[in-house]
């Protein structure tokens, strides 16, 4: 069920696409990721289009653009559902993640403006806020504002921010979402974060790819064994 606060397009959200159906993507994607359309939960056309307000042509490629971003799935039977995150699916990406962020922290430390920099501490100073506000709880976010996001940026690389920023960066904030219970990792990565930014300043590329790959696969191995003492080895719901 979508919340009623997501209902409503907003054209700030919209971010470069203006038109009707990349609206309806951006208001869709952010009530999947964010839950309030559950994992394996089918769209219903009708009762979307008129929760969004919108006819059915830019509904179908709001879901056809979902689908290519991988957070929805054409089922047999059944129609179009939100991908369930299954423990396997979960695995391969913090796989992916590790090799191309762990390049792009390499690349960011040495092609990353010192005003980015700048702004990447102050970014962490905000996490950290949070993080003593909320005790245990990581900070969810998204673009400007996500500490991943900001580096893989300073990269300069065009094509690995394509990969990751486009193509896969909504499933990696939908996972998130999905596995934020596991909050001992939360105070963690703030202190690799500063890790990550040490490397950054010193512009040493080598230890800033190292820290990076070993930063995500510190939380995929905290997800793997949470996830392997549950039941159904997914996490459908808190």
């Amino acid at each position: 069920m979508i919340d009623s606060s997501s209902q409503t397009i907003d054209n700030n959200s919209a971010h470069d696409d203006k038109t009707l159906s990349g609206q309806t993507t951006v208001a869709l994607r952010e009530a999947i990721i964010k839950g309030e359309i559950a994992p394996g939960e089918k769209l219903n056309e009708p009762k979307l289009a008129e929760q969004f307000q919108v006819s059915r042509g830019p509904l179908r490629e709001a879901i056809r653009r979902l689908v290519a971003m991988r957070l929805v799935r054409h089922v047999p039977h059944v129609g179009a559902t939100v991908v369930t995150l299954e423990l396997n699916s979960i695995l391969e990406l913090y796989d992916v993640r590790e090799a191309l962020e762990g390049k792009a922290a390499a690349l960011a430390a040495e092609n990353m403006s010192e005003e980015d920099i700048a702004k990447l501490r102050a970014l962490l100073e905000l996490h950290r806020q949070h993080s003593q506000e909320n005790p245990g709880e990581y900070m969810q976010t998204e673009g400007d504002f996500d500490f991943h996001y900001q580096i893989i940026k300073g990269s300069g690389n065009r094509l690995l921010t394509d990969q990751l920023c486009d193509e896969l960066y909504h499933l990696i904030r939908m996972f998130r979402f999905q596995t934020s219970r596991f909050k001992s990792r939360s105070n963690r990565a703030l202190i690799e974060h500063e890790q990550l930014i040490y490397a950054i300043e010193q512009r040493d590329p080598q230890l800033a790819e190292m820290l990076m790959r070993k930063h995500i696969a510190r939380a995929k191995a905290s997800i793997r064994d949470a996830l392997n003492d549950s039941e159904t080895g997914s996490l459908d719901q808190p």
